[in-house]
């Protein structure tokens, strides 16, 4: 029998999946909301099936995600009735670390990559899902699917385990943890095209809509809720936008883009040149941000 492209991908993640259920202690699939998030619950779901996914997801809320994300995130709980922890950094919270008074790098830093080293050791996570990808960025093109790191959440890019054969080597030295990307060989046509395939729930910020939207350094921030300080004389605009990657919304930028279907979602992305991230303020923070975010634990 001859495997289409993506059965060839959603068979190599499902086998990621399984092997580190079987090898791991404690495992836990991070759970961001967003479109890659999406697919690699599905995958889970496919991967244990009948039975629930075998490890719960962890949300590492910085407070500052989009309102329609909390509601999805909600909904697809109880729909599949699966196990969801949430942590939030409490030192960030009553320093009142927000992206606004405190810029991308501190805020994420402190809310995002701490959390998650927080929640890591609370629970005592042995290996930790996440749906990056390598088409994303370049300091992920060259991260293993499964990627060590040390006591202390750090990554060595040098010093990577080779993956030969889909062979995967779980055995861990003491106080080290996995990150483990099933979704490490799909591109972003890919996840949409499988989304389209298999029918799969994602957030409607995804889909084009007239949306309240600001202009900053080049970016349309969307005006998501009160918190949001607007500039002397700024007065938010209504835009057909949409967004390609979801973050913390003063974080993100949408496109503008016609696109309110699946269809037109993939053709915009057959044509387009320009990177996913490029509406992410945190990978421009500086030169090779995310691999430095990255050796210091970020996911």
């Amino acid at each position: 029998m001859t495997l289409t492209h993506l059965q060839r991908l959603e068979a190599e993640s499902i086998q990621a999946m399984r092997e580190v259920v079987a090898e791991s202690d404690n495992p836990v699939m991070l759970y961001s909301i967003g479109k890659d998030s999406a697919v690699m619950l599905h995958l889970a779901m496919k991967a244990f099936y009948p039975a629930k996914p075998p490890f719960p997801l962890l949300h590492v809320d910085t407070t500052w995600k989009f309102q329609e994300m909390y509601r999805f995130r909600d909904q697809m709980v109880a729909k599949l009735n699966v196990d969801l922890l949430t942590h939030t950094n409490p030192e960030g919270v009553e320093m009142g670390i927000s992206p606004f008074k405190h810029g991308s790098q501190i805020h994420t830093d402190i809310m995002k990559t701490e959390g998650l080293k927080q929640a890591l050791d609370h629970y005592g996570f042995d290996a930790a899902f996440g749906g990056a990808r390598r088409d994303e960025e370049k300091s992920r093109a060259k991260e293993r699917i499964f990627s060590f790191r040390s006591d202390q959440h750090r990554w060595d890019p040098k010093n990577q385990r080779p993956e030969l054969w889909h062979l995967y080597n779980t055995r861990k030295h003491k106080g080290e943890s996995i990150r483990v990307f099933p979704l490490s060989n799909w591109t972003e046509l890919d996840i949409w095209q499988y989304i389209h395939l298999e029918n799969i729930p994602i957030v409607p910020l995804y889909f084009a809509a007239p949306r309240p939207v600001v202009e900053r350094d080049g970016m349309l921030i969307m005006v998501d809720d009160e918190r949001m300080p607007l500039n002397p004389g700024e007065v938010p605009m209504i835009r057909n936008v949409r967004f390609r990657t979801l973050g913390c919304y003063p974080l993100t930028g949408a496109v503008e883009s016609d696109a309110d279907t699946l269809p037109k979602i993939i053709q915009e992305m057959l044509l387009t040149r320009t990177s996913e991230r490029q509406g992410r303020m945190i990978d421009h923070d500086s030169s090779a941000s995310m691999e430095k975010k990255k050796q210091e634990g970020y996911f």
